[in-house]
C-alpha cells in the first residue's frame, strides 16, 4: 500500500489497541490510539484520521454514541470491534453507520486484513473521475459517496457505495453473497458473514426503497429498476 494512511484504534483495552496497533504498523499504517470515545473524538478533530476501528462498551463514550457523532461529520470507514456477538447488535451497529463489524476473540491478521480492504476501497474512491454511475432513475455519486434517486439524496457508508457501485456497472447480475463481500471487503477478505451481508442490504432497500433490490432465492441478489 503505497499510501501511508491514518488508522485510530479506540478500545479501553489497551493491550487490544497495543497489539493491533503493531500488526498494522508492520503493514506501513500509522496508528493513533484512544481508550474512551470522548479520547477517540478528540483525535478525530485535531488530526487526519482515514478509518475508525472501534470498540463498543467504553468508558465515558461508548462505541455507539462516538459513531453517531462522526457519522454527523463525515464518512470514513468505521469498523466495530466488540466483544457484543447477538445479532441485534450488529444490526445497530451497521445502522448507526459502520461498514464491517469483527465479534472479539478476533484473530489480529483478521483484522488487518479487513482494515488494508477498507483502506484499498478508501483509496480507490480517491481516485475516482467526476463522472457518475447511472441505472435508471438512480444515480452515483462515487466521490461524494452518496446516492440521487427521484431528486433525493441519500447518504451511503463506504460499504454500502461499493456494493451499490457493483450493482450498477454490472445491471441485471444475480450478485452471490460471496461476490458481495469480495465487493465490499476486498479479494482475501476471510470467511463471508452472511448476517453482516443481509443487514448491509436490509439497511440499503431501506435507504433506496424495499423493491430496488431484489433476492432471487438460493442465488443471491439483484439491483431492479423501479417500475
Amino acid at each position: 500500500m503505497s499510501q501511508i494512511y491514518n488508522v485510530l484504534l479506540v478500545d479501553d483495552e489497551r493491550d487490544i489497541v497495543q497489539v493491533l496497533g503493531l500488526f498494522l504498523e508492520k503493514e506501513g499504517i500509522t496508528v493513533l490510539e484512544a481508550y474512551d470515545g470522548e479520547m477517540a473524538y478528540g483525535i478525530l478533530k485535531h488530526h487526519k484520521v482515514d478509518l475508525l476501528v472501534v470498540d463498543i462498551m467504553m468508558p465515558r463514550m461508548n462505541g455507539y454514541d462516538l459513531i453517531k457523532k462522526v457519522r454527523k461529520e463525515t464518512n470514513i470507514p468505521i469498523m466495530i470491534i466488540s466483544a457484543k456477538v447477538q445479532l441485534d447488535e450488529r444490526i445497530l451497529g451497521l445502522d448507526l453507520g459502520a461498514d464491517d463489524y469483527i465479534v472479539k476473540p478476533f484473530e489480529p491478521l483478521e483484522v488487518v486484513a479487513r482494515v488494508k480492504a477498507q483502506l484499498r476501497r478508501l483509496q480507490k474512491s480517491e481516485s475516482i473521475g467526476e463522472e457518475n454511475l447511472k441505472y435508471g432513475e438512480i444515480e452515483l455519486d462515487q466521490e461524494k459517496c452518496v446516492l440521487y434517486i427521484e431528486g433525493n439524496t441519500i447518504d451511503l457508508t463506504k460499504t454500502e457505495l461499493s456494493i451499490m457501485e457493483a450493482f450498477i456497472k454490472r445491471p441485471g447480475k444475480v450478485f452471490t453473497k460471496e461476490e458481495l463481500y469480495e465487493c465490499a471487503w476486498g479479494e482475501g477478505a476471510y470467511a463471508v458473514d452472511d448476517n453482516t451481508i443481509r443487514v448491509t442490504i436490509s439497511r440499503l432497500r431501506e435507504k433506496i426503497g424495499e423493491k430496488r433490490i431484489k433476492t432471487i432465492r438460493g442465488l443471491g441478489y439483484r439491483l431492479e429498476k423501479n417500475e
